[in-house]
Order: C-alpha cells, then structure tokens, then sequence
C-alpha cells in the first residue's frame, strides 16, 4: 500500500527570547526568566533603535508584534525588558533542536534558524502514532533544552505550518485534509501563509474575507485581481494543495545567506541600499568568523507580488569584506531591479574557499586590507561586548528601516 505523506512542522515559541531565557538562567539559576515579564529581545533600548525580533507572551498582550520598530514597542509598553540579540548564542540552541530532531527522521529541512519540517512519511511506523510522537518531541525538547515548541501535524509542508500556528505555546495541532473546514477555513483571510496585507485588502475588497471563501472562489476571476501565479499559489494553498517536497539541508559549506521580510514595502534605492547593508553585514560577518572566503554574489529580491528575481556576479578576488559584498550587492540591485515596491530582500555569498589557500591579490589597494582589518576588529568587539556594541552611522538614525544585523525570513519553497 502507498504510504500517506506525514509533515510536521517544528517552531520554537518566540525562539530568540526563549533561547535568551534559557542561557541567562544556565549562566545564572537565580535570574529573573524574560519569558515572565513584557519583554523583547531586540536593538539599543537606550537609543530606542532597532526592531523587535523576538517577544515574550506578557509582551504580546501590550500588542507587540515581532518586527516592529523598538521606539513603537516601547510606547505601547513603556516597562517593556529589552535585550540585545546574541546570535551565536541562538545558533548553539537551534543545532541542538536539529540534533534532537534528526533522532526521528533524515528527512529534514531546516526552514529557519527555529523552525524545521520533517518527512516522517518512512519512520513513524518506528515510534506509534503521531499525535504521540509529537508530543514526545514536544516534552523531549523542553526537558533537554529547557524551551517549547509548537508542533504541526499535515500531509503536506503548507498546512504543518499553518497547524504549528494555532493556539500556543507548546503544544501540537493537526491539520488533516478533513479538517479544513472546521479549522482552516473559518479563518480570516490575512492568516492564509503567504497572504500579505496588500493581498489581503485587494481579496475582502472584492468580498474575500476568510480562507474558506478563497478556496471557494474561482481563480479565474482571481487572476486579473492578483496576478495568475500568485492567485493559483493562494486558491491552492487556501484548498490545502501544496505539492513541495521537504528538501535536504544544503551544505554548510556552499554559501552563506540571509534574507529579511521588510516592515513595509520599499521602492527608493536609499532605503534598498540600507536593507543590502544590513545584511551584507550578517553575511560578511560570518564569512570571517568560519574564516572562508566568497567568490561569487548573489542578490534575491521578492516584490509585493511575490514575484521573486536574483542576480549573481562573479568577484575579481576572493572576499570576505563587508564593504565588497556591499557594493557589490547594489551594483546588482541597480542591475536588475525595475523598482516595483519589494517585500523581502537577500544577499548571498557563495563559491566559497578557505581563506588559508586563497591566493592573494598582489594589487589590492591599501585601503582594502586597512579595511580588512577594521572588520575583524569590529568582530571581535561584538563578540565580546555584543552585536550592538558598534553599529554604522547610517543605522543610528530614528527612521532606519532595518536594524544593523537584519533577521533571517520564513518562506516555504516551492
């Protein structure tokens, strides 16, 4: 017999705070636990800059979302805890979840630094039923590691997803063909995945108000309204339909990306080029810290749409300067960007090389290795005293549209 496809969807209850929590009371049994108090992890609480990357559920009920800028969070909760981020504190925690994970199946995409789809189409005749075997996962998390997670249960990646999204936090949900009706359907519109809100006020302008009522419209006459791919990608997933495969992580060694869904659609090379800053930051950073070198530069854009377009180049040397994957990153936006209004934006560097076996350039400018090593000296400051501890310029201004060290995206691949 043809064996029934069985996703689950694994995400971590507000990640960055959790992981956050977890360590300062590993460091210190007796300190007050973030997740008790309104609190955020996120930019310069002094400066009030930066944005929201993680919030604690008490935080939650003064309305704060993850995302939103610092200086907005703290008007709605003046007593609001803010904490920097301390990201390769939360990678330590993210690769023991996958640790844990890898126990039930191979098949696993790691979707973000704390979420992971797992295919456990071919093992979970190893552990019983799955209502079980996600609930053990679900406890053998927070015993080992000390934090929750949601836990979807579907037969496809789309509606694990949309079923580790319900009620929270650490518990697990099923999302079943037959339950659509009773569970997904009811829903408002602007909580299908991918629905964004520009979407979502084009659908209840034309009397579209709830995923139920997506599903049962004709895409045909959606088509005009949304554009044709995006409106089948939508009616479909609003039907249940979603046909990708869990895909295997990608070596660790054959490119370093980051990407970020933006607070708002953006359409002015000023505010792009900051965004590329951002994350050419992140990028260079961990180049240097895994002391490789890049040849080649990608760069991914994702308009209001959802039409996605990249753009990659080939460097004249090998790099892991923040500056030449910078200005090499505009260069490429100019290239190829037709100034419709974008929703996410990526850097990536890729051809990747040992920095120990890389020839170098005989006529590279003294300012590039002054460059160089102002870079390293940045890292190591950070990593002593914080990612915020230095910050450029460009980002200390109030109206920034990124923070310095942008947050990975979310999104399904298809």
């Amino acid at each position: 017999m043809e064996q029934k496809t069985l996703i689950f969807h694994i995400d971590v209850n507000s990640a960055f705070l959790s992981w956050e929590s977890v360590y300062r009371l590993k460091m210190e049994p007796d300190a007050l636990d973030l997740r008790t108090i309104p609190s955020a992890v996120g930019g310069d609480a002094s400066s009030r800059h930066g944005i929201v990357l993680a919030k604690s559920t008490p935080a939650k009920k003064f309305g704060i979302t993850t995302g939103e800028p610092l200086v907005q969070a703290l008007r709605k909760c003046p007593e609001l805890t803010v904490v920097p981020s301390r990201f390769d504190i939360y990678t330590e925690y993210s690769k023991a979840l996958m640790d844990i994970l890898s126990d039930y199946t191979p098949d696993i995409e790691k979707f973000s630094i704390d979420e992971a789809f797992l295919d456990m189409t071919s093992t979970i005749h190893l552990f019983g039923d799955p209502w079980t075997t996600a609930n053990e996962i679900r406890e053998r998390v927070y015993q080992e590691l000390g934090f929750t997670v949601n836990i979807g249960i579907a037969p496809n990646k789309l509606l694990a997803k949309m079923a580790s999204d319900f009620k929270k936090p650490n518990l697990c949900h099923t999302l079943y063909l037959e339950e659509l009706p009773q569970k997904l359907w009811p829903l408002p519109v602007g909580e299908l995945f991918f629905v964004g809100k520009s979407a979502r006020n084009k659908l209840e302008s034309f009397g579209i108000n709830t995923i139920g009522q997506l599903a049962a419209s004709d895409v045909e006459l959606l088509k005009p309204l949304l554009g044709e791919k995006y409106a089948i990608l939508i009616h479909d997933y609003a039907c249940g339909i979603d046909n990708s495969p869990v895909e295997e992580r990608e070596p660790i060694n054959k490119g370093y990306g980051n990407s970020v869904t933006l607070s708002r659609d953006i359409d002015d090379l000023e505010s792009a080029f900051q965004v590329l800053l951002s994350l050419s930051e992140t990028v260079g950073a961990r180049l240097r810290a895994d002391r490789v070198l890049c040849d080649c530069v990608c760069v991914e854009i994702k308009d209001w749409e959802f039409r996605t377009q990249s753009h990659q180049m080939t460097l004249n040397n090998s790099t892991d300067s923040t500056n030449v994957i910078y200005e090499s990153a505009c260069k490429l936006l100019q290239e190829f960007w037709d100034y419709r209004p974008l929703r996410l934006m990526g850097v990536r560097a890729t051809k990747i090389s040992d920095d120990n076996y890389t020839q170098l350039s005989l006529f590279e400018p003294e300012q590039n290795q002054k460059m160089k090593e102002m870079e390293k000296a940045v890292d190591q400051i950070r990593g002593k005293f914080g990612i915020d501890s230095i910050k450029r310029a460009s980002f200390l201004q109030k109206d920034a549209l990124v923070d310095h060290a942008a947050s990975k995206t979310k999104h399904l691949k298809k």
